[in-house]
């Protein structure tokens, strides 16, 4: 939705060009750019207008009251908020991010408890101010210091050439001027699992549909991308059900198997769709846009990136905002390392590992890459409720050996409304579907000799492959802070 930038110390406006730092994620919003500034404190805000598009200007300021607030992305339950616990505060505009100022001024420190959507902010009267980030990391956020200053922003890009020392602000917490950084969420500790089928069935069918009638919030036309894998197939055929004009998205090099699976969920839901065929020559032409974006070097994370940056690319032409399909994997057990698990418990505790670390990796590309082109990227898998209902499933019914087959329970549930051949299609990671897996490792092994990746080793570089090494000079160009590749995250080789 947005780009956020605030910075609190003293003389800040005197130190530091605000509108400067800014620039670097107008990005994640052409629409509008806004500024506050004291003495000792500033706030700034890069727009993408997605509700109340033309009075929904930020920073905001408090009714009769020198309290402002910056926001990025999605407050879902905005008006029921406003009907519950402000019913006589005078509103200025019909913005979901509004509702932050009263609920401070009502809750303090505890009104993050109250937000249920995607997001990061911070409020502050420049004396007191209190930053936070959704319970799952959809958002970005970092904060960092130089001397006696500290910053917020959306991206490490704002912050690479201010700031002595930088930190990914974690998912869950908040901090507060006074309090510091403060957890406020965990995932639920299930021991009482959930084995009915039918029951099952019923509840991920009913959560997953009111998470995305609640992503369908926008002013601006609201589209989706569809791989032609289950995830995204599944969104689509929920999304059909509500946006009668639905337009799909979906890119690939040439033969790619996504291509075909996308046009026949796209001709059985009857979405308008649209597709990109790109080449591999493409592919390397972006490669070092996709990495100043992304900021990250990890090889996974940037083979998956490639893809997702050309088809946001392709959406943004006509669309604000896609709904894409991240996060059944971790919830349903999808990655096929996942299926050498034979122990209930322990495939229970890695998928509660790899929600916890979706924040910055899948849910970083996602953001970065749709961000790139002024896009906002939504993921109803990953709606609170419906993680909830998911983690409290029997995981036996999620182990590849009860079934056959991975992601049974989401098969099964949602088999009526896709063709027979999407529904129990092989499972294929993105960057494979795409057909894009393996160009950009060979590319790397010609650029990068096994000498070369020998010498980094020994410098102590944080790099393991020559395919690595490749992409991490590249990275090492746009963001050469030496804090930068430490608040990366990194697959561990698990979901390669």
């Amino acid at each position: 939705m947005c780009g956020i930038l605030s910075v609190f110390g003293p003389d800040s406006s005197a130190q530091f060009d605000l509108s400067s730092m800014l620039s670097t994620i107008q990005h994640r919003g052409p629409d509008d750019k806004g500024m506050i500034q004291d003495k000792n404190w500033m706030l700034g805000h890069q727009r993408l207008s997605i509700m109340d598009v033309d009075g929904g200007h930020q920073p905001m300021q408090a009714a009769q009251k020198e309290l402002y607030s910056i926001c990025n992305g999605e407050i879902y339950n905005f008006r029921d908020l406003q009907s519950r616990h402000c019913p006589t505060y005078p509103f200025r505009t019909e913005a979901d991010s509004e509702i932050l100022l009263p609920l401070f001024q009502t809750f303090g420190n505890d009104l993050i408890q109250q937000l249920d959507g995607m997001f990061s902010f911070v409020v502050s009267d420049g004396q007191e101010w209190l930053a936070g980030r959704d319970r799952i990391g959809i958002k970005p956020l970092y904060y960092a210091t130089a001397g006696d200053h500290k910053f917020f922003a959306s991206e490490l890009k704002a912050l690479v050439h201010c700031a002595e020392q930088i930190q990914e602000f974690p998912s869950s917490h908040f901090y507060h001027s006074q309090a510091g950084l403060v957890p406020y969420y965990n995932l639920p500790d299930v021991t009482d699992f959930q084995q009915d089928l039918e029951t099952i069935h019923t509840a991920i069918r009913q959560t997953l549909s009111r998470s995305i009638q609640k992503r369908l919030m926008s002013d601006v036309p609201v589209g989706v991308f569809l791989s032609g894998g289950l995830d995204s197939s599944i969104i689509a055929a929920l999304m059909k059900q509500h946006v009668s004009e639905l337009h799909s998205f979906s890119v690939g090099l040439p033969n790619s198997p996504d291509l075909k699976a996308a046009r026949m969920v796209s001709e059985h839901l009857g979405t308008i769709h649209h597709e990109y065929v790109y080449s591999e020559a493409e592919m390397l032409a972006v490669l070092s846009d996709v990495i100043y974006y992304l900021e990250s070097y990890d090889p996974a994370l940037v083979r998956s990136a490639i893809p997702c940056y050309i088809v946001s690319k392709l959406a943004s032409q006509h669309v604000k905002v896609v709904l894409t399909g991240e996060g059944a994997d971790e919830l349903f057990a999808g990655y096929s390392y996942l299926a050498d698990y034979d122990d209930s418990r322990a495939l229970h505790q890695e998928s509660v590992s790899i929600l916890q670390g979706l924040h910055n990796l899948n849910l970083q590309r996602v953001d970065r890459m749709t961000m790139a082109h002024s896009l906002e990227g939504r993921v109803p898998f990953l709606d609170i409720d419906f993680i909830e209902l998911c983690l409290q499933i029997d995981p036996h019914l999620k182990l590849f050996s009860t079934f056959g087959i991975e992601k049974w329970l989401l098969r099964k549930t949602f088999e009526d409304l896709l063709p027979h051949e999407i529904v129990w299609r092989d499972k294929m990671e993105f960057a494979q579907g795409c057909a894009s897996s393996g160009v950009l490792e060979k590319h790397a092994a010609t650029a990068i000799s096994a000498q070369a990746l020998a010498e980094a080793k020994t410098k102590g570089l944080p790099v393991n492959t020559q395919e690595e090494l490749f992409y991490y000079g590249i990275f090492h160009q746009h963001f050469p802070h030496p804090d930068a590749a430490k608040v990366m995250g990194r697959w561990d080789g698990t979901l390669h």
